[in-house]
């Protein structure tokens, strides 16, 4: 009888759709829906969502805005409301608004007190100093913006984009005052030649996403500003989709999603795109669902998460993509990994800090309430689908039948796991094999410690610091390729996958 082999993986890459099967990294996976990336290694399932207050916001419709203020309190919009609240009920800063679209914010402290400018493509320009909203009105000279749907402050001036009667200008204040835009004080407006997406300070400049181009804006007052193209040939999708992370801004092109800095340093090419590993997720987006985009960071985890309907009809289903800058265990190098999202259907969503806590927030299409994500191991009672699965391992050699003894799976809990189930698929999901019965992956109340004297599977020491636990499952089967399935629709509280061990004994050569 053949000895036994171990064949270790070690978990990293992500979701990669455009390799074929005889060519993915052990560790990349073909299916990875609401698990994430970590940037300490391996996938972990993600958490859920809760309540951020159980009183909804006011109005009707879903939230067609989010943000942070004053380190304490959420600002939120439905409807025609702007209200405030920190975890209890909301309170109204304003009423009567033409129901509007979606907004955007920024935040500025001219006068040692921090505003918020908001703009949401129907009403005049607004800003919330902590106690009242007050309409952006030019009282002080020059004509003001016509309802712009961007808003950003730069260099002591805010500057105010997507105007409906002039697309493919932007225009800004005279320094420090939101309510002077007289060319003599210092204002003034650019004009491009395309519709201008989105506003985003980086580096000392002020980016300008066009429909069709990028633009740079640098300078300090009307006197020295300066624009230069960033690219001509790449524009931005949905302003939705810009964010900064890891020292740069990330957004949806038509080529798929792209960072500043790469598409400036690499030109208009392909290599350009971050997103060719998942590309097929992006592709055919209709315009119903580009504009309905959202999107978000959470810091602490180096992720960008992009949301978007998964049909062009409807909102009542819901896509999207996790994205990790991290570096690679296995390879060393830093890149991006992917996850799919499924579940979380956000119009808006935000991150921001409450307490020097950094808390993400969203809201549903359906409905008034805002969410706290990061809360929880449901989606707001509603039981998480969560599914991994592996590459086709051949063990190195795809013409050696192997014939499956066990699966070692070395895993980080948060908790006790229960009801996730384990699949082996053999022969590359060829459905003239037979696959063994689904396997009940259980931790039986913490597992060994690693290289431990007393430790054995299935047990842990009593009081032991944190641990990375080594779950042997006994298994059937054989077949050339072996892939691994876990499916989890349980409340199980988040783990982390870090890496597996296949033990095999080798058969008939093919």
């Amino acid at each position: 009888m053949a000895d036994t082999q171990a064949f270790p993986v070690n978990v990293d890459g992500g979701l990669v759709l455009d390799k074929s099967v005889f060519v993915m990294q052990p560790g990349e996976a073909k299916s990875l829906i609401n698990y994430e990336p970590d940037i300490g290694g391996g996938y972990a399932k993600i958490k859920g969502f809760t309540k951020f207050s159980d009183t909804e916001v006011t109005g009707t419709g879903g939230i067609l805005g989010l943000a942070f203020h004053g380190n304490d309190k959420i600002i939120a919009c439905r409807a025609a409301n702007v209200m405030h609240g920190t975890g209890g009920t909301w309170t109204s800063i304003t009423t009567g608004r033409t129901s509007a679209g979606r907004y955007d914010f920024t935040t500025y402290d001219w006068d040692a007190v921090e505003n918020l400018a908001m703009a949401d493509g129907v009403n005049d320009a607004a800003f919330f100093d902590g106690s009242s909203l007050t309409a952006i009105n030019a009282a002080n000279g020059g004509t003001k913006p016509t309802a712009p749907d961007v808003v950003q402050e730069f260099k002591g001036h805010l500057f105010f984009g997507g105007m409906s009667n002039s697309p493919h200008t932007i225009k800004f204040c005279a320094p420090y005052d939101e309510n002077d835009f007289s060319a003599a004080s210092g204002a003034g407006q650019i004009a491009f030649g395309s519709d201008v997406i989105s506003l985003k300070p980086f580096r000392d400049n002020l980016i300008i996403f066009c429909k069709e181009a990028i633009y740079r804006l640098a300078g300090t007052s009307a006197a020295d500003f300066q624009v230069a193209p960033v690219t001509r040939n790449i524009g931005c999708l949905s302003h939705y989709s810009v964010q900064e992370i890891g020292g740069d801004l990330i957004f949806l092109a038509p080529d798929g999603l792209r960072t500043i800095a790469g598409t400036e340093k690499i030109g208009d090419t392909e290599l350009g795109t971050i997103s060719k590993q998942v590309q097929t997720r992006l592709n055919g987006l209709s315009q119903d669902q580009l504009s309905r985009i959202s999107s978000h960071v959470i810091r602490a985890k180096s992720q960008y998460r992009l949301y978007f309907p998964a049909d062009a009809d409807s909102e009542a289903d819901s896509a999207g993509l996790i994205a990790v800058v991290k570096r690679n265990l296995s390879t060393g190098q830093i890149g991006w990994e992917f996850a799919d999202l499924k579940g979380i259907k956000p119009k808006i969503a935000e991150s921001g800090y409450i307490s020097d806590q950094e808390k993400v927030v969203h809201g549903d299409y359906d409905g008034g309430f805002v969410y706290l994500q990061e809360s929880g191991v449901t989606f707001a009672g509603t039981n998480m689908s969560c599914t991994y699965r592996t590459a086709d391992f051949n063990m190195g050699d795809v013409g050696i039948r192997k014939n499956m003894q066990h699966v070692i799976t070395n895993y980080e809990p948060s908790g006790t796991i229960a009801n996730l189930d384990m699949d082996l698929i053999y022969d590359y999901g060829d459905v003239t094999v037979n696959n063994p019965a689904t396997y009940d992956f259980t931790d039986p109340a913490g597992a060994a410690f690693y290289g431990s004297a007393a430790s054995v599977y299935g047990t842990t020491e009593y009081g032991a610091a944190t641990y990375t636990p080594l779950l042997r499952q006994s298994v059937e089967g054989s077949g050339f390729a072996v892939a691994l399935k876990f499916t989890d629709t349980s409340t199980n509280p988040t783990y982390t996958f870090k890496g597996f061990s296949l033990e095999f004994t080798p058969g008939a050569r093919m």
